[in-house]
């Protein structure tokens, strides 16, 4: 049996997330913080959170098929989870 030497919760994707004092649960801000690269962007709902983090699993990406094919349904998965909460 081979051994996978791949992670399956990669450092590159650890994040930090800082809520600001005054979020709500309807009303998400703060920023998000990817651990090892410092990139760091600000957010104002729930919606531009989960933008960030698809963007930034998008820019991560190592150009291989098999990494653009995951990087894409998570994306996907993303979008449905906005186009759910939207509604609701």
């Amino acid at each position: 049996m081979p051994l996978n030497h791949k992670s399956k919760y990669p450092s590159g994707r650890a994040y930090v997330l800082k809520l600001r004092s005054d979020a709500l649960p309807d009303k998400l801000s703060g920023r998000l913080e990817n651990v090892i690269t410092g990139k760091q962007c600000e957010f104002s709902s729930g919606h531009e959170l989960l933008d960030s983090i698809a963007s930034d699993l998008h820019a991560g990406t190592d150009g291989t098929a098999r990494e653009r094919s995951a990087c894409r349904n998570v994306c996907n998965r993303l979008t449905v989870i906005r186009r759910r909460a939207m509604v609701h």
